[in-house]
């Protein structure tokens, strides 16, 4: 258990598997991960979650604002000369130079049950688009997007309660033990790359705000599988009386509605939405933008919806 690393990560879910490497004996000799950014009302500097964790463990830090083109960079990783460059999550392109230089590759962890949900997003999109499965993949990094060959791959199952937010750290534990076995298999020659399925393929692309943007003319199971998927954003909106409002949490009803797609109409305490194929939105919490979140019951009787009164409208 000797491989030298080379650990190139940014995010939270990168996390386990770096301190998974490291307390399992490989030699991180260099963690890279994105330069410092401004965030928050400050705007103060804030560290990547890979950086914290690396200083914490008293691991080097490198964090380049560009590596295609950086002589200084690739001379230092050509000093390490690493066996193995482990990618999770970085958030730049691996040039072909950095593809090239260790015997046993750069090996990714992505976390879908590739040729499924190539892109940014995996997690998300899987439950945005309904899936009860997923897992993660290794895989050799190449040029293409998430095309690389796949090294070893463990599913996940995804309950119908579960968020973006519940479902990415199961798959980041269960990465980084994949992480170890995937290394394991390769300094021992026991895996091979196999070539990806094209025919399989789909997208996850990186989400943006629309994204979030609830359209009633989908069924209400796919609306609320767009809820789960998009925290904690973009979320799930719409507007009401002109105003955005945030649909925190809901549940689907396919209970043939005669509604309007957007329609809302109160039963009791419940407050409903019409949907495409004839289905309804029960909405159970919700926020106008600047307010604090309300219940069904407090919506309905602060906002007094009328009859025939429209989401999205």
């Amino acid at each position: 258990m000797d491989l030298k690393i080379v650990f190139c990560g940014t995010p939270q879910f990168a996390v386990p598997t770096l301190e998974r490497l490291a307390t399992v004996g490989f030699h991180i000799e260099l963690v890279v991960t994105q330069p410092d950014r401004p965030r928050g009302r400050g705007m103060g500097m804030s560290f990547s979650p890979i950086k914290l964790s690396a200083l914490k463990m008293g691991l080097r830090v490198e964090q380049p604002e560009k590596i295609r083109n950086n002589e200084t960079f690739r001379r230092g990783l050509q000093e390490i000369s690493p066996e193995a460059i482990v990618v999770v999550g970085y958030g730049k392109l691996i040039p072909k130079w950095m593809l090239e230089m260790p015997p046993l590759g750069n090996i990714n962890l992505h976390a879908s049950l590739l040729p499924k949900y190539r892109g940014a997003a995996p997690i998300q999109w899987a439950i945005a688009k309904g899936e009860s499965i997923t897992g993660n993949t290794t895989m050799l990094l190449d040029e293409g997007l998430d095309t690389g060959g796949i090294l070893m791959q463990q599913q996940e199952s995804i309950s119908e309660s579960d968020t973006s937010l519940t479902l990415a750290p199961r798959l980041a534990a269960a990465g980084a033990e994949l992480i170890v076995q995937t290394l394991r298999g390769l300094e021992g020659q026991t895996i091979k790359p196999q070539p990806q399925d094209e025919s399989f393929a789909s997208l996850a692309p990186i989400l943006k705000k629309e994204d979030g943007r609830i359209d009633f003319k989908l069924s209400a199971q796919t609306i609320h599988d767009r809820l789960r998927g998009f925290q904690p954003w973009p979320g799930a909106f719409t507007t009401f009386r002109g105003k955005t409002l945030n649909i925190l949490s809901a549940k689907p009803e396919n209970s043939g509605s005669q509604l309007t797609c957007g329609e809302i109409v109160v039963q009791g305490d419940a407050l409903r939405a019409g949907c495409g194929k004839n289905s309804m939105l029960t909405v159970l919490e919700s926020q106008f933008a600047g307010k604090r979140s309300i219940t069904a019951r407090e919506f309905i009787n602060g906002y007094k919806p009328k009859p025939g009164e429209l989401l999205g409208n």
